[in-house]
Formats: C-alpha cells, sequence, structure tokens
C-alpha cells in the first residue's frame, strides 16, 4: 500500500503541470471558439438584413415598373376621353389610333398577341370554347373569340378560340 501511495505522490506534480500547461491551450480554444462563434453571428446577422434589403429593393422595383406602365396606358385613357366627344368620321378614326397606340405600348413591354387562326389547336396557348363542323381539317381553329396574349414567350391569357370539328357527313 506504501508503494501505491508514493506512486500516486510522485504523479501528483506531474499532474499538476500537464494541468497547467493545458490551461493556456484551453483558453486558447476558448478564445478561438469565442471569437468565430462572434463572426457566425454578425455574418448571420449581416445576411438577415441583406435579405431584408433585397425584399425591400425588389417590391419597390416592382413598383416603380407598374407605375410607369400605368403612366403609358394613361395616354390611352386620354385618347379615349377624346374620343367619346368626337363625332361620327373621326370616332372611327379615333379608335383606330388608340388601338395602335395600345399594341405599341404592349409591344414595348413585350407583350403580344397569340396568332392561332388556321393554325393546329395548342391546348398550352389557347383554350376550345366550341368545337364545330366546318369545311377546315379536324382540330385547326378557324376562329378566335377573344385574342390571347404572351409576355416574353410566357402566356399570360389563353386564346379563347372555336376549333373545326372537320366536315360533317
Amino acid at each position: 500500500m506504501k508503494e501505491e501511495t508514493s506512486e500516486l505522490n510522485e504523479k501528483q506534480p506531474d499532474l499538476a503541470k500537464e494541468a497547467d500547461a493545458v490551461s493556456p491551450a484551453l483558453e486558447e480554444l476558448q478564445k478561438a471558439y469565442d471569437d468565430l462563434n462572434s463572426r457566425y453571428l454578425r455574418l448571420a446577422a449581416d445576411f438577415d438584413n441583406y435579405r431584408k434589403r433585397m425584399a425591400r429593393e425588389i417590391d419597390t422595383r416592382t413598383t416603380f415598373a407598374i407605375e410607369d406602365f400605368a403612366v403609358e396606358l394613361l395616354e390611352v385613357m386620354d385618347n379615349f376621353e377624346r374620343a367619346e366627344k368626337a363625332d361620327g368620321a373621326s370616332l372611327r378614326e379615333g379608335m383606330e389610333q388608340i388601338r395602335k397606340l395600345f399594341t405599341t405600348i404592349l409591344d414595348r413591354h413585350g407583350i403580344k398577341p397569340i396568332e392561332c387562326r388556321d393554325l393546329p389547336f395548342d391546348p398550352e396557348r389557347q383554350e376550345a370554347v366550341a368545337y364545330v363542323p366546318s369545311a377546315a381539317e379536324e382540330g385547326v381553329v378557324i376562329d378566335e373569340v377573344i385574342r390571347g396574349y404572351c409576355m416574353q414567350d410566357k402566356v399570360i391569357r389563353c386564346a379563347k378560340v372555336v376549333v373545326s370539328k372537320g366536315k360533317e357527313e
């Protein structure tokens, strides 16, 4: 038993020395951890602020884009008001000018009509409202009830069309 006690007494100074050596290393690791944690929290806050700022900026851009488009459409409204005051012959000419102005505004914003008359029916771009017998081949659009429109190759409103059933016998 005395031998064990003497061995323990000999090891205690070694443990104390090791504890003294580990303490600065532990403090250094704790300091590095605190630094990294602080940087992480700042980056997380910066990213959250960036995300919020981008959301506000997108909202602002969308609002201004809609406003610009609305201002252009107000020209059309002004011309409609002038046309209401016009008499017979100039009324027709005025309405034609309004249509041209409106078409130009839509073109400027990448909004184009979908051409569909005398073409095969396309369910992605058209909605069939009637299926009638006609001299045209089956599945061909023979009439356009309501014009469809695309914006930058994306359909924003499907055309409502009448499709041929072919000749009835």
